[in-house]
């Protein structure tokens, strides 16, 4: 991992979990995710296409991205991940 590619992670999980925030829970602390669609079994995406979620929606809480599956979670919440990397990129003043 290079010196951006950290400061960059470490500028996301600074936001807080974006589904906490996207249901009106701000400040959450929040560890990093990278997303699957789009990439090959068994690998993760890019550093700078990681979100920031909370533990309980990440990997533990039944509405998880990794319990529910990359099928199951828009279905649940009726966002995808590639909407949650949308709203990071705008909370940090980027461009989509």
């Amino acid at each position: 991992m290079t010196k951006d590619e950290r400061k960059y992670l470490s500028r996301i999980a600074e936001l807080g979990c974006i589904i906490c925030r996207r249901i009106g829970y701000e400040g959450t602390l929040a560890e990093i995710h990278h997303p699957r669609s789009g990439v090959g079994m068994g690998k993760r995406s890019k550093h700078y296409d990681a979100i920031p979620v909370c533990p309980n929606h990440h990997r533990h809480g039944k509405d998880s991205i990794h319990v529910l599956g990359t099928k199951g979670f828009p279905k649940h919440w009726g966002f995808t991940e590639e909407d949650l990397q949308s709203d990071v990129k705008q909370l940090l003043g980027e461009t989509i």
